[in-house]
């Protein structure tokens, strides 16, 4: 039986394959990424190209507001899926064509298109893709890799990886990934004194109750509209501990570059970061009894930051598992991070 889709405006964030996700895979959220189809592929490249410079307006999806940014800055860690026959030459967000063989993702908040470098936490792997649409949409995703790019990272038949993303420069119009570097020096972006996620951090005043805590973050501005998909993690600075990776001008935009990989690449999941302390003890306790839960404390710009996680914990399903509790206790903007 045909399913309609019906289709969505491109000035909504929310992408057509969004919809798709959200009618014909509904039980998938906690599980791998959507690209599991074995559909033929298109045999003729496709045309590259052809979009618009695109941030975006914020948008809603199951509750969740996401906010698309200039960020020249970007640098998080999560879990990373693909996506690639079921949207094999249809429009991505910034109205570009899809090609599941090309080096490209999906974002839930970086402007369209620009580069991104990808490093594979689990084997050292690390590519530079093209981030010209919107996603994932499935709860506890950080990045949805093109078919080719999953393949070149190595994690195609696993479906999932643990990933760390950098924002590299803007990507030209024209299509492709130009030199691989960018044009970081016309990005127009205004200075970032703290990450996207601590920005959102509850004030300073002193808790009472375990009710008083949100941490789902802004309120819905004016004029946007709310589509009923499934939630994505907002972006998570990478560990204390782990080096930058830098970019090799001579490189091969399209190379597969080998990369030291520290830390432990430990999963957790992260359900608030704030600036008091009696805050983020409310909240460990309220999650208590969802395993081991500890308040790690990071300096930004100088200030300190008390990040509540839940773990560490096994793999990528108990991960899955452990936010949907998380997330079921009132914190809907809890994402999966790897330190």
């Amino acid at each position: 039986m045909s399913v309609s889709i019906p289709r969505m405006d491109r000035r909504c964030q929310a992408a057509p394959r969004a919809l798709i996700y959200a009618v014909l895979f509904p039980l998938a959220l906690s599980l791998a990424a959507c690209g599991t189809s074995t559909s033929s592929q298109s045999p003729a490249p496709l045309k590259t190209g052809g979009g618009i410079y695109k941030v975006g307006n914020p948008y809603q999806i199951a509750g969740i507001w996401y906010y698309p940014h200039e960020d020249d800055k970007y640098d998080a860690t999560g879990i990373a899926s693909w996506y690639g026959p079921q949207f094999h030459g249809k429009q991505t967000a910034n109205g570009e064509i899809f090609d599941q063989n090309a080096m490209t993702a999906a974002h839930p908040t970086l402007p369209m298109p620009v580069l991104a470098r990808v490093t594979n936490l689990e084997n050292g792997k690390s590519i530079i893709v093209r981030i010209n649409d919107r996603g994932p949409f499935a709860a506890g995703r950080e990045i949805d890799l093109s078919k080719h790019a999953a393949e070149q990272l190595g994690f195609m038949t696993k479906g999932t990886a643990k990933v760390r993303v950098q924002y590299v420069g803007r990507a030209p119009l024209e299509g492709g990934l130009g030199d691989g570097r960018g044009v970081a020096e016309s990005f127009i972006a205004p200075r970032v004194d703290t990450p996207p996620e601590e920005r959102r951090v509850e004030g300073t005043a002193p808790v009472t109750k375990v009710a008083t805590v949100a941490t789902a973050g802004l309120p819905p501005p004016a004029g946007t509209v709310s589509a009923p998909l499934a939630s994505a993690p907002a972006p998570t600075p990478p560990a204390s501990n782990m080096d930058p990776i830098p970019d090799n001008p001579a490189a091969r935009p399209e190379t597969v570059q080998r990369v030291p990989v520290t830390g432990t690449g430990n999963l957790y999941v992260q359900a608030g970061s704030f600036q008091n302390l009696q805050n983020a003890e409310s909240v460990r306790q309220q999650l208590a009894g969802l395993g081991r839960v500890e308040i790690q404390t990071t300096m930004v710009d100088g200030t300190s930051f008390y990040r509540v996680r839940v773990g560490p914990l096994s793999d990528i399903p108990a991960a899955d598992s452990s936010l949907q509790n998380v997330i079921a206790q009132g914190h809907k903007g809890a994402r999966i991070v790897v330190d």
